[in-house]
């Protein structure tokens, strides 16, 4: 019983870190020009958002394909975006700027 629940688990994790492949250029924090806006993509495939001084706004998982990204936050809501340059993200009528 333990070893298959410990093979459930690695599987798990190797799906998270295969998803996250493709946003491997793109870790990192980004930021709206004024900071209010920040997202941190870890290579873990999840996503933190501040806003404001709200530090953990939002959470969930993103993916990418090829300068495409999706995102699914934990409560339901989708949002998708488009790097645009190395270190410019478009998202939701923003612009992210990588820190």
């Amino acid at each position: 019983m333990k070893s298959g629940l410990l093979s459930a688990c690695l599987l798990t994790l190797g799906a998270e870190s295969a998803q996250s492949e493709g946003a491997l250029p793109y870790v990192g924090l980004w930021a709206t020009k004024d900071n209010h806006i920040r997202h941190e993509l870890l290579p873990n495939g999840r996503y933190v958002e501040a806003r404001g001084t709200r530090e953990r706004a939002y959470e969930g998982r993103y993916e990418v394909t090829g300068t495409h990204i999706e995102y699914w936050d934990d409560t339901g809501f989708t949002a998708d975006g488009d790097f645009v340059e190395p270190n410019v993200l478009h998202h939701a009528g923003m612009v992210l700027i990588r820190q």
